[in-house]
């Protein structure tokens, strides 16, 4: 029978098996019970599933692992996976918060699998305000970075037999559709060929949100936000009729515009 349950986050495939693999040596009374691949589908799957610990990439399509784990803190013991040991490996020392950098050495996740064994021994997880105070402090440092980074400025679309370059700042919004996105803008519409995901990696946090797991919106599109049955609401766009939902694990992102 399993002694504790786990959730992996990460947008990396090889990375999730690796761990998975790893695990299974170190720790095999574990039970991973799901594999999130994005920072929403990790919150969805939390919620649903309650393990006991979450390993979680520190970035992520939509939510990143900082986001997540501001949902979660109190709730299980966390560890974060990280490729940029360089900015934030301090801040996690000081929040006692236990981290590995990729590419993940077994031996240092042997270490990690001992401290999480003795924690779920002797307690339970709990709120810890010093710990909000440093995943601020990283999700800025984060932020930064993002906005050190070149944003896309525009999106090649084939429309008909023409290939059209629209500029971001014309775009409404993005919707999922199975292998492409389709993306909505001031002068029409058009499938491209790149994930939901691939486009929420590219497009400037700071005006593009994604307000569901098929759903990113432009913020400066948006006239107005209205709550909807239970915890979802739905958008309001400048100049259209149609309304964008936003589900209950975006809804926060409101609260605070």
């Amino acid at each position: 029978m399993p002694t504790a349950t786990a959730l992996i986050a990460d947008d990396e495939p090889l990375l999730r098996e690796r761990l998975v693999s790893h695990l299974t040596r170190l720790w095999p009374e574990l039970e991973v019970v799901a594999q999130a691949r994005n920072g929403t589908e990790a919150v969805e799957l939390f919620d649903r599933l309650q393990p006991q610990v979450v390993f979680l990439d520190v970035h992520m399509p939509g939510l990143s692992g900082i986001e997540v784990a501001r949902c979660m803190s109190g709730r299980a013991e966390l560890v974060f996976v990280t490729a940029f040991e360089q900015y934030a490996v301090e801040a996690f020392r000081r929040g006692a918060i236990d981290y590995l950098v990729k590419p993940i050495e077994e031996e240092r996740l042997a270490e990690t699998v001992q401290r999480l064994r003795a924690r779920l021994q002797l307690t339970t997880p709990e709120f810890r305000p010093e710990l909000v105070t440093v995943l601020n402090c990283i999700n800025e440092q984060w932020r930064q970075r993002l906005e050190s980074q070149h944003r896309l400025k525009w999106i090649k679309a084939s429309v008909g037999s023409v290939v059209r370059l629209i500029p971001v700042e014309e775009v409404f919004y993005l919707k999922s559709a199975t292998k492409y996105t389709l993306v909505v803008w001031e002068g029409g519409e058009a499938l491209i060929r790149k994930s939901i995901l691939e486009m929420a990696a590219e497009l400037d946090p700071d005006r593009f949100i994604q307000i569901h797991r098929s759903t990113i919106v432009n913020l400066d599109k948006v006239r107005q936000f209205s709550h909807g049955p239970g915890d979802a609401g739905e958008l309001h766009l400048k100049g259209r009729t149609e309304r964008l939902a936003v589900s209950r694990n975006h809804v926060h992102l409101f609260h605070q515009i």
